[in-house]
């Protein structure tokens, strides 16, 4: 009987050099783990951004300001970013996918629960909590992804996963606020707890076990730390991890804040008609994927470049005074976004030697803790100067990650 891979010790493995049994582009296999991947990133997105259009009901239901209200956001993204940190060393311990089944599961039964609780306090716990649980998922979804699939179909595979997210980011907002206009923002929101209980049951049922991955024995805290460590020396990842803290606050920022800017004058527009504004989320989710390609085949620095600029295009449209011109603006804005978490993402992977779970463990602790401390500090900008205060706010914040990008591309060159 031949051992399942997810469930053999390191000291199976040290016996003899493992020779890695890459999944290739175009296989049986390489479509499984695909669309698992996509249906992680879709449950765990749509359970985060969810609640984002929703955040005007919220301030009028419990009374409460804009900047408290984003903390339904804010402390999930903010949790969520220290339980991948833990969830990262977790993950060389345990079998992968049974980690991130578990965690799918758990925080939609907590998405649930946040949806019928009468108290702000109750709910911000519940959100918590959430962030917390969902830990399981990014950190090691990406590791999966760098330790399974063939090294030149990898941007093309961790592009795919982050298009997940980004159909799960679009249908989750969009749902909502249809939904909520119709219904409730409870009955929105319980919906969208159910979709991602689905979800997490077709992602376990598709996704093969690990191959090239075999759980080491629980190491010491040092040995955790010093790992930790040798990745921030590694050249270009904390410039990596700079980027996704940069991307993610960027764009939870802009949306935050133009959901308030869209629900007020001139524009007065409807829950359903902010959530229809998402649907800009379709296209970030093909230019993640043709990121990813890109990447492949011209070199990562090139494709994350664009991004930034697509980006910084973006958030100057969404200065206009029209719709037109700002909804051009969040196009441009979150199709730019994706190309560069999708480019950074898979870089990590490669960059990374060794202990990858924990690589990508400190990026989506940069990525998500950017979503949770800048997207609290737009909004005293918000209440200081209003959208054109953010637009600033976001300016500043494009341009560290351009001078980022260009440090990039050195390193890029020099390794070739």
């Amino acid at each position: 009987m031949t051992a399942d891979p997810d469930s053999r010790s390191s000291d199976d493995a040290n016996v003899a050099p493992h020779i890695p049994q890459w999944t290739e582009r175009g296989t049986p296999a390489y479509r499984r783990i695909s669309l698992a991947l996509f249906l992680a990133g879709f449950a765990t997105f749509s359970l985060i951004y969810a609640i984002q259009p929703l955040l005007p009901y919220l301030v009028e239901e419990f009374r409460i300001s804009p900047s408290v209200g984003s903390l339904a956001l804010s402390l999930t993204t903010g949790c969520l970013a220290f339980a991948i940190l833990c969830a990262g060393a977790l993950s060389e311990t345990v079998s992968r996918r049974g980690l991130m089944f578990v965690s799918m599961c758990g925080a939609a039964l907590l998405h649930i629960g946040s949806s019928i609780v009468p108290d702000w306090h109750m709910l911000l716990i519940l959100r918590a909590f959430e962030g917390l649980v969902l830990g399981g998922v990014p950190a090691v979804a990406m590791a999966y992804l760098a330790e399974e699939i063939h090294p030149k179909a990898l941007g093309t595979a961790m592009g795919l996963y982050v298009g997940g997210t980004a159909f799960g980011a679009m249908l989750g907002r969009i749902s909502a606020g249809i939904v909520t206009e119709y219904f409730s923002w409870r009955v929105a929101s319980g919906g969208i707890g159910v979709l991602g209980l689905m979800a997490s049951f077709g992602f376990f049922i598709l996704l093969p076990p690990s191959r090239n991955f075999f759980p080491r024995t629980r190491g010491p805290l040092a040995h955790h730390r010093d790992t930790w460590l040798k990745h921030l020396r590694t050249p270009g990842l904390p410039l990596l991890f700079l980027t996704g803290f940069l991307g993610l606050g960027i764009n939870v920022s802009m949306f935050n804040y133009l959901t308030f800017r869209l629900s007020i004058t001139p524009f007065n527009l409807s829950p359903a008609q902010i959530g229809a504004i998402f649907t800009v989320y379709f296209l970030g989710a093909v230019a993640s994927t043709l990121a990813g390609n890109l990447a492949d085949r011209l070199g990562r620095s090139p494709v994350l470049l664009v991004g930034i600029i697509t980006m910084s295009v973006g958030i100057a449209l969404t200065l206009l005074s029209s719709l037109a011109g700002v909804i051009a603006g969040v196009i441009a804005s979150t199709v730019g976004f994706f190309m560069t978490h999708s480019v950074a993402s898979g870089w990590v992977g490669r960059l990374a030697v060794g202990s990858k779970g924990h690589a990508s463990s400190l990026y989506l602790l940069s990525y998500y803790v950017g979503a949770s401390v800048m997207g609290a500090v737009g909004g005293w900008f918000w209440a200081g100067g209003g959208w054109n205060a953010v637009a600033g706010f976001v300016a500043f914040m494009l341009y560290i990650m351009f001078v980022s990008a260009l440090r990039l591309r050195k390193i890029e060159r020099m390794s070739r």
